[in-house]
């Protein structure tokens, strides 16, 4: 008679969908203990294309890596500063894969700060780049598992161009501003490159045709340069974190 298996090193059973709602949990609560092990209660997270790279010089999208790799790097190090200043600080989040997401892993991996990458398992494109920590470096199969945690401890977006992955992100995020289901003081929203953005969405119309209000678009920061973002962020984070922790 063969030796009986613990449901739980059942590998059939726990991939089947009879077990859906323990790998939806276990996708919960991995992430929330490895938080926790690891003192991370707020993020930075930046969201934009994986399809660019410094090489690629087609539509001057190499800039974009450049520029948020940079703008990652100066967080990173201000992040440094925070701690010193107020005993707490935020780290950098990204959602793993290369491109965009790569070049913010990057940037925080140069300035000597912990990072972190919350991959998806995809059949094309998506692979966890190499500049996340390893002990931060999560890998999803729901979105919407990775999703909340791309949110859940953030206190800053910044937004980079991208496609239908990177709108999705940004549209979702709004949403649970504008209805208040984020719990959090005036999360500042960042998109870079002014030009591109009022180019490709009129945000503007939406308050024309009565779809949003005038204070909807406050939500939104546009920026151009590194400085131009830390200037945004800076104070924001700062303040958010007191409030936060209640440490004003």
């Amino acid at each position: 008679m063969g030796r009986s298996c613990k449901a739980y090193n059942d590998n059939e059973f726990i991939n089947s969908k009879d077990a859906r709602t323990l790998r939806i949990l276990s996708e919960y609560l991995h992430p929330e203990a490895k938080f926790k092990f690891n003192h991370i209660n707020h993020t930075v997270v930046f969201f934009g294309s994986a399809r660019i790279s410094p090489d690629n010089t087609k539509f001057g999208t190499a800039e974009y890596y450049n520029i948020a790799k940079n703008f990652s790097y100066e967080l990173s190090l201000y992040s440094k500063e925070l701690k010193k200043e107020i005993g707490d600080t935020f780290y950098i989040c990204t959602g793993g894969g290369p491109g965009i997401m790569e070049a913010a892993n990057r940037g925080a991996h140069e300035a000597g700060v912990k990072n972190i990458g919350l991959n998806i398992a995809l059949p094309f494109e998506q692979h966890p780049n190499s500049y996340i920590s390893e002990e931060l470096n999560f890998e999803f199969h729901y979105f919407f598992t990775r999703k909340l945690w791309l949110i859940y401890h953030a206190k800053a977006l910044v937004v980079f161009p991208g496609g239908f992955g990177t709108l999705d992100e940004l549209f979702e995020a709004l949403t649970l501003m504008q209805t208040k289901k984020l719990d959090k003081p005036d999360m500042p929203v960042l998109l870079y490159d002014s030009e591109y953005w009022k180019d490709l969405i009129n945000f503007k119309k939406l308050v024309d045709m009565g779809m949003i209000s005038e204070e909807d678009l406050k939500l939104l920061h546009f920026f151009d340069t590194v400085e131009e973002g830390l200037d945004i962020l800076k104070p924001g984070l700062k303040n958010i974190i007191r409030i936060v922790n209640n440490i004003l």
